[in-house]
């Protein structure tokens, strides 16, 4: 039997009994969708968790500091408290393999003003030299400090979105445009008292720089100095402080308070993170926090990809059913078939082809109704997707699509219909193909 005869007589003999064939088609349909769209919500989780955290940072960046602590694996809070971090401990982390560099910083607060309006923002003090480690937005005004040129103040994106009014009654806020407003600033992280024949340290902002906008918290919200420029400046303000006060002022900055440390390699975190706690330090990065999230979601996407692979299995079922169904009703036929000389395997490949054709037919459609699916639950399935991810304080609608289908998933699905439609239709096959012609000429019908 050519193979033109062969798919000319399986589709005819499909539209022959359409009803059966409609029913069976949208079993693998309802499969297909179901795979798809389980495996898609699954994905769109998992990118959403980890788009989440990488807008809050680096995945390759580890946050070092001297005091912290953890959770031990019996549920008791350990508090770290290790040396001071100086130039020594910034050269021995930066000799560790798969460290691509190491910023030592000073994390302070300073008090910033624009008339009546005021904002306390949090300021990273750091040595110029090393701005080409902390890999910085581009500027939208302004430029970045250098060894030559320090005396730059470098504001984030949104650190300049929260001035307030201190006596207005009703919160009254103020965004301030840093190219047109004039502002100052000064210190006073931990409310020392200013010694009352001295007025207190303020600064004009004449050179800075405004970072654009990163979906980067750490860029976006923050500000960053050079750290000789820091040191000049924190010095008068000391000087403005109660003679009692001045020591505790000047111990509170007298180290790095933090190392940006920048691996290679997303990879090679977890294992720079670990030769840094051996050395006594409290260690953070969102490759760590995001190991757990990813977990969780791998594991549900596994448990929606079940789900999805039950309904298939059911759609398999039926086209079986279906198929040795058309057996018993094409038993005469089958007998006329080798009466005329036709092979066995023809007869065999003629109804492997029509269970072929039925899980082809019900992939394509259901592969083209998930698209659908998919479109609708990003359109109107946010509330039950923020209530899935509620877990997640970092978790925005705004920006996460629910369901993404990959290239790949389609084609996968559509590869799992067809193979579904020929494995359930190989036993009916055979079971063709063993049909005695003689008894099957004696079948009335």
């Amino acid at each position: 039997m050519k193979i033109s005869d062969l798919i000319k007589i399986g589709l005819r003999n499909l539209k022959r009994r359409k009803a059966r064939t409609t029913l069976t088609v949208m079993g693998v349909v309802i499969g297909t969708i179901s795979i798809v769209v389980m495996i898609s919500i699954g994905i769109g989780m998992k990118k959403s968790y980890t788009q989440q955290v990488m807008e809050q940072g680096s995945l390759t960046t580890i946050t070092v500091s001297s005091t912290g602590g953890y959770v031990d694996d019996k549920g008791n809070y350990v508090s770290i408290k290790a040396d001071p971090m100086d130039d020594k401990l910034v050269a021995e982390v930066k000799a560790l393999a798969h460290v691509k560099s190491v910023v030592p910083m000073i994390v302070t607060n300073m008090f910033m003003y624009s008339g009546r309006y005021q904002n306390n923002i949090q300021l990273y003090v750091l040595d110029s030299n090393y701005i080409s480690g902390m890999e910085f937005p581009a500027l939208t005004a302004g430029n970045l400090p250098t060894p030559k040129d320090n005396k730059v103040i470098v504001f984030g994106s949104d650190s300049l979105s929260n001035f307030y009014d201190p006596t207005s009654r009703f919160g009254s806020s103020k965004q301030v445009d840093i190219t047109r407003d004039k502002i100052t600033f000064g210190f006073n992280p931990y409310q020392y008292q200013i010694d009352e024949k001295k007025k207190p340290l303020t600064v004009k902002v004449e050179r800075y720089g405004q970072l654009t906008k990163s979906n980067n918290y750490e860029f976006d919200y923050n500000s960053y100095m050079d750290i000789s420029y820091f040191r000049y400046l924190y010095n008068k303000y000391v000087n403005t402080l109660k003679t009692t006060e001045r020591k505790k002022a000047m111990t509170a900055v007298a180290h790095y308070t933090n190392l940006k440390v920048t691996v290679d390699n997303f990879e090679n975190v977890k294992d720079v993170q670990g030769k840094i706690d051996a050395l006594g330090y409290q260690t953070d990065s969102l490759a760590k926090l995001m190991a757990p999230m990813l977990s969780t979601a791998n594991m549900l996407q596994m448990v929606l990809g079940a789900i999805g692979a039950v309904s298939m299995l059911v759609s398999a079922i039926n086209i079986a059913n279906t198929m040795i169904m058309s057996i018993y009703e094409r038993t005469k036929e089958i007998g006329i078939m080798k009466v005329l000389g036709c092979l066995v395997k023809d007869i065999k490949k003629l109804f492997l082809f029509e269970a072929g054709m039925i899980g082809l037919i019900g992939g394509v459609l259901g592969i083209v109704l998930s698209y659908i699916a998919s479109w609708a639950i990003n359109k109107f399935g946010g509330p039950l997707f923020q209530a899935l991810m509620s877990t997640s304080y970092m978790y925005n609608p705004e920006n996460s699509k629910f369901s993404i289908i990959p290239l790949w998933l389609p084609l996968v699905a559509a590869g799992l219909a067809i193979m579904v439609g020929i494995f359930s239709g190989y036993y009916p096959a055979s079971r063709a193909t063993k049909i005695s012609a003689i008894e099957a000429m004696k079948t009335e019908g």
